[in-house]
């Protein structure tokens, strides 16, 4: 008797999948078919984007190439159009690589252009690289007031460019006859234990200067030191 209960209750199971597979049936298989379609979508596009990826880095070493060469210009407009489709964070990278060509023919004015540019449209990372050296590109241009405004967004206890940007705005104290705020400024630097070494080494140089010439014959705000520029990540890059 037992048995019988047991197959119809089978039917009745049965009959209710049958009736939901066909009441829902239709979304089951659209729902697994996205999910395949998607998948399969998405594994494209990472094949696609790596593609990308190293045919941007090898033609930004091509550029490195040219500029190696001596070919500044050739090499800007090499980086220009590398920017236009590489992927973002190399297309930044061209950028910031195109100002630095800008700045090495003596096209200063759009070497800072460009680099405003970035700082604009990155707000950490390579934009705050292009800040620094716009502001070392005009240190001696810019009013003090205009160099701290555009040095602000580095110069905080957060930003790991602060150091260099209260170097800068020290040089800019010294180029205002302000001999006694420069040393001062340096001889603090100095004492930076977090500070690179090297900037730690240029400060006490210039405070030991300024101290023993009495800040005279100061010159123009020196070239940014490149090899100061901490290391940055790529999309980044």
């Amino acid at each position: 008797m037992s048995d019988i209960f047991r197959e119809v209750e089978e039917e009745v199971r049965q009959e209710r999948l049958q009736k939901w597979w066909k009441k829902y049936g239709n979304f089951v298989v659209a729902g697994v078919s996205i999910l395949v379609i998607g998948v399969a979508g998405w594994k494209m596009w990472e094949r696609y984007d790596q593609q990308q990826r190293l045919k941007a880095s090898s033609q930004i070493e091509s550029a490195a190439q040219i500029s190696a060469a001596g070919q500044n210009d050739l090499a800007a407009e090499a980086y220009a159009q590398i920017a236009k489709h590489a992927p973002s964070g190399y297309a930044l990278i061209a950028q910031l690589s195109q100002a630095d060509e800008y700045m090495a023919s003596g096209r200063t004015n759009d070497a800072i252009a460009l680099y405003m540019k970035i700082a604009d449209n990155d707000k950490a990372g390579l934009g705050d690289v292009a800040r620094m050296r716009a502001a070392w590109a005009q240190g001696d241009k810019l009013s003090t007031e205009e160099l701290k405004t555009l040095l602000a967004p580095l110069n905080d206890g957060k930003s790991q460019w602060r150091f260099m940007a209260r170097e800068l705005l020290a040089y800019r104290a010294l180029h205002d006859d302000h001999a006694g705020v420069a040393q001062k400024e340096f001889a603090a630097l100095a004492a930076e234990k977090d500070a690179p070494s090297s900037l730690r080494q240029r400060a006490d140089a210039m405070a030991t200067l300024i101290r023993t010439s009495g800040g005279k014959d100061f010159g123009k705000v020196p070239e940014p030191p490149q090899q100061d520029v901490p290391a940055q990540g790529t999309d980044t890059p």
